[in-house]
This record gives structure tokens, C-alpha cells and sequence, in this order.
């Protein structure tokens, strides 16, 4: 166990003690499986009023419900728009094409989002039975590049969808850190999509997402779905105990905020190292920069992050919501001591 920070992925972050104690707390006595426990329905009641949803489903990953979420929007005949860079093509072992037998179209985005005259690309075939139909079109917010769509780009993109017949889906495994970051509610974010998911593994949690179903007559199948696709838990009540903990006093929102600010914070003063390149706007937590692979060579031997394009020489560095100012200082430190070599 290394005794530095890691900044390769807020997933390598621990628990959050308030959240741990909800789980602890929640380990009292027997509870009725598969989510028919108390913590179930206060989790899902409070994730329904904050998003004002129609339904909400707890799951135990982001892809499981990603997964999900795609199959309660999709007909059998359906395909996907989505980003190049997104989550569900690059880091999901094609779960999407082999778990619901769906065609993914592939848009590029340089800044990891995506516009309404790129998904109209992407509809040419329609009508054309050789040809998947696209049915949903998927975002995720924030994206992999670390950006936010802001309020009025969801908008376009949903009015967009609407018109045009196209389901909106919403990947929120770091919707926590856009919402801190455009300083709005995750209802506001929310209302552009047709469904959604909502991270918490990311932002403090053990393991706990949720699919968020906010148009109102599609949440009938997923029950069903989430059982066939191996994401409805038995003891349920550890997984409800930390969006509990989460919702609590708006955890979620303050967690974020943190991750990013160390974020900017880690962005601005590697910014001003020469050799160092920050190549995305750092909207959310996480920095993406350019280094000299000798540089970078170094740094990884004693710390911990992803490099996140080998012919570009880009390397991603993520913050969490326990990052503290003494971390990102001494991997600083670090920064300016290998790039001066």
C-alpha cells in the first residue's frame, strides 16, 4: 500500500466515513432482500424528489446501469449515438452490443461532447431496413474529457432528440461534479433526459449507482430488466444506505465540490510549470495535460495515474473527494522536479 495520494481515478479513493457509518448503521438485525427494506424506500424516495423523476433503480455499478438504462429506452431494432470517446464504447468490454445486441454510431468529439449537427449525421439511414435505426442518443455528463455540457447545450440537444424521435440518455457516473461545477440542481440537469444514471461510487460511496427513469410511462420493464441483467442485489439495504448517506445535507454536492476545486487547483499551479501543457478545459476532477514521456516515465514510478494518450504524450490526472491541498502540493513538487530534469 502506497502511502502517496493516487491520481488516477476517484474510484481509487476510500469510503467516505459518513457514508461507511450508514452502512454500519444499516447492519442492524434482518431486513426483506431485493429491496424491500426501509433504507430501499428512503434512498429512492429522496433520489425521485431531488431529480424530480418519475422512478428511480439502485444498482451496483456504473455499466450495470448504463446497461439498464440503454435497454428501458432502446427497441430491439435500435442503435446508439454516442461520442467516440464515451464510456459505454471505450471502457465497457462492448456490453452494450453483446448484453442488449444494440449497434453503437460513433461521433467524434475532441472536447467530449456532442451537438445536435453531429448526431444528425447519424440519421441518414433512417427509413433503410439494412441499417440500424438510431432510437437513443447518449451523453455523459460530465464526459471523459473532464467537460460539462452546459444547461442551454442540453437543452439543444434534447429539443433536438425530441424532434427528431430520439431518446435522450444521460451518463452520470460524475453528474455529482457537473452539478457542482454549473452550480445548478440535478433536477436541472435531468430534465433534458429521458433517463439518466446517478454515480455514487465515484463521489464517496463503496458501490452504489442509480438509474434515474424521469419520462413517465417508461419505468414499467425495469424491474425486470435489472433482474435479468444481474444488477437487483439481495441485501439492498447497503447499497440504499449510502445514497441515504449521500442525500444527507447534500454529502454528494459537497464531495464534488471538493474534487474539483483540488482539481482546478492542481491544474492551475501544473499549468505554470514549463513542460506541462493542460490540454482540456478542467471543468469537473479531472486534469488532462501534456508532459514529456520521459517526464511521465518518471512520475509513474512514484505516483499513480493514467496515461491517457501514448502518441499524444496525455496524461489524466483525477482528484477526489478526499484530495487535500497537501496532496496535490507534493505531487507538485514532484512535477516540477521531474519536467526540470
Amino acid at each position: 500500500m502506497t502511502e502517496r495520494k493516487s491520481f488516477g481515478s476517484d474510484n481509487h479513493a476510500g469510503v467516505h466515513p459518513a457514508v461507511l457509518r450508514a452502512i454500519v448503521d444499516s447492519n442492524q438485525g434482518d431486513a426483506i432482500a431485493y429491496g424491500a427494506d426501509m433504507w430501499t424506500e428512503q434512498a429512492t424516495a429522496g433520489l425521485r424528489e431531488i431529480f424530480g423523476a418519475d422512478d428511480a433503480f439502485l444498482v451496483l455499478n456504473g455499466s450495470g446501469a448504463n446497461i439498464l438504462g440503454l435497454s428501458v429506452l432502446l427497441r430491439r431494432h435500435e442503435a446508439v449515438i454516442c461520442a467516440e470517446s464515451a464510456h459505454i464504447n471505450t471502457d465497457e468490454c462492448g456490453s452494450s452490443e453483446r448484453l442488449i445486441g444494440t449497434k453503437l454510431l460513433l461521433v467524434p468529439s475532441p472536447d467530449g461532447k456532442i451537438t445536435p449537427e453531429l448526431i444528425a449525421e447519424k440519421l441518414s439511414g433512417r427509413g433503410d431496413d439494412h441499417r440500424s435505426q438510431p432510437g437513443v442518443v447518449a451523453i455523459t455528463q460530465s464526459t471523459e474529457l473532464g467537460t460539462c455540457y452546459t444547461l442551454a447545450e442540453l437543452r439543444k440537444i434534447a429539443d433536438f432528440c425530441h424532434a427528431s424521435d430520439l431518446r435522450l440518455y444521460l451518463d452520470g457516473a460524475r453528474l455529482a461534479n457537473a452539478a457542482a461545477s454549473l452550480d445548478c440542481s440535478l433536477a436541472e440537469l435531468a430534465d433534458c433526459a429521458d433517463a439518466l444514471s446517478f454515480g455514487g461510487t465515484k463521489n464517496g460511496a463503496m458501490g452504489a449507482e442509480a438509474l434515474i427513469v424521469m419520462r413517465s410511462g417508461l419505468a414499467a420493464d425495469a424491474p425486470y430488466l435489472r433482474k435479468q441483467q444481474t444488477q437487483l442485489t439481495s441485501k439492498m439495504r447497503f447499497v440504499a444506505a449510502q445514497f441515504c448517506a449521500l442525500l444527507r445535507d447534500d454529502l454528494w454536492r459537497a464531495n464534488a465540490t471538493h474534487a474539483n476545486a483540488m482539481a482546478c487547483l492542481l491544474a492551475e499551479r501544473a499549468a505554470a510549470v514549463d513542460g506541462v501543457e493542460i490540454v482540456h478545459p478542467v471543468q469537473a476532477n479531472a486534469v488532462f495535460a501534456r508532459l514529456h514521456p520521459r517526464h511521465i516515465a518518471a512520475l509513474q514510478h512514484d505516483w499513480t495515474f493514467h496515461l491517457w494518450d501514448e502518441r499524444g504524450s496525455v496524461v489524466r490526472w483525477m482528484t477526489a473527494f478526499d484530495t487535500t491541498e497537501a496532496d496535490v502540493d507534493t505531487f507538485l513538487a514532484d512535477i516540477r522536479k521531474t519536467a526540470g530534469a
